[in-house]
């Protein structure tokens, strides 16, 4: 899988809304920026506000369950959103559909981009999906199992937001020593997994009531035995137990009745100023993070970078790796 990825990242940016399907045909007005290989697709795309981006997607499963979303314009700047589905593609799309103008609301106010409005933004989604949950939950009512992680970056005057719920990952390469120097990786994203430690103990002290919030399951910490994830958008059978009914499948019902959301869709979110030794960052879902350390994925791009340019450049590679490149 390496060397589709390698050519992929050779891409340049532009302006992208959402993910296509892998085996869409390409236009031949731009098929030579695109390409397929196997369950690999990839396209070169048009500059945008923070610089070049480029994007691809290896679909993991049967059904495409992940959507990317790029919108660069003023005044947000440039917003790249990743959405990684589970149990269906439908939290991740209404998401892709939805984020960005959320955020363009959230932040029309005065003070334009800030980490509140992004978490606004996060609200106004979540919300929003939830509602569509309960119009639809007594005919279709496997919506309610449905659910996103999501992780987004924003460039705003020179700041870089990140924000994210669940797994995935932003991981920020940089030059480090005079001349060429060094490229190390700096994590900036935090994760929600229950398989770490920190995540159960948050667990375990927001629901001191209950002891089996989280559950060794096949060797895998999961809430309540059933996900892995702390905080996603949708998955509302276990933010409100209207949804937890004999209505869902077995194998998500929590047995027991409960009293306040087990998870959680209020997103972790740092910032930072961008300065000249940043040289890209990567957003990938936790697929990427299974194969690669946080380092090696860095040394990757860093190794096999295009000709230097002296802008900022986007990329991005749903469900394997999503790239936010600055050669």
């Amino acid at each position: 899988m390496l060397g589709p990825l390698l050519r992929f990242l050779s891409a340049c940016g532009g302006a992208w809304q959402t993910s296509p399907a892998p085996n869409a045909p390409a236009s031949p007005a731009d098929s030579s920026a695109e390409g397929h290989d196997g369950l690999l697709w990839w396209r070169d795309l048009a500059r945008c506000a923070a610089g070049d981006l480029s994007a691809a997607l290896v679909q993991a499963n049967q059904v495409l369950e992940d959507q990317c979303r790029l919108h660069s314009a003023p005044p947000l700047g440039t917003v790249l959103a990743l959405f990684d589905g589970h149990a269906g593609n439908r939290a991740a799309r209404f998401a892709c559909d939805h984020f960005v103008p959320n955020l363009r609301d959230a932040a029309s106010g005065p003070r334009g981009v800030t980490e509140d409005a992004i978490r606004g933004a996060f609200a106004a989604t979540e919300g929003a999906f939830i509602a569509e949950v309960a119009r639809q939950f007594e005919t279709q009512p496997d919506v309610a199992t449905v659910g996103s992680c999501c992780l987004v970056g924003v460039v705003h005057d020179r700041t870089l937001f990140v924000a994210n719920l669940g797994d995935s990952r932003a991981v920020l390469g940089k030059k480090v020593g005079r001349g060429n120097g060094q490229i190390v990786a700096e994590q900036l994203s935090s994760e929600h997994n229950a398989n770490m430690e920190d995540v159960r103990q948050e667990l375990m002290a927001e629901h001191p009531d209950d002891p089996q919030i989280v559950a060794l399951k096949h060797g895998v910490w999961r809430v309540k035995g059933i996900i892995q994830v702390s905080r996603s958008l949708g998955d509302a059978y276990l933010k409100d137990t209207k949804f937890n009914t004999e209505l869902i499948k077995p194998k998500f019902r929590v047995s027991e009745p409960f009293s306040r959301p087990i998870m959680s869709a209020d997103p972790s979110i740092v910032s930072r100023s961008l300065q000249p030794s940043d040289c890209f960052v990567i957003f990938a879902s936790d697929g990427l993070w299974e194969h690669l350390s946080n380092q090696e994925a860095v040394e990757i791009v860093h190794n096999n970078q295009r000709a230097v340019r002296s802008h900022t450049s986007f990329s991005s590679y749903p469900n394997v790796v999503h790239v936010y490149n600055s050669y």
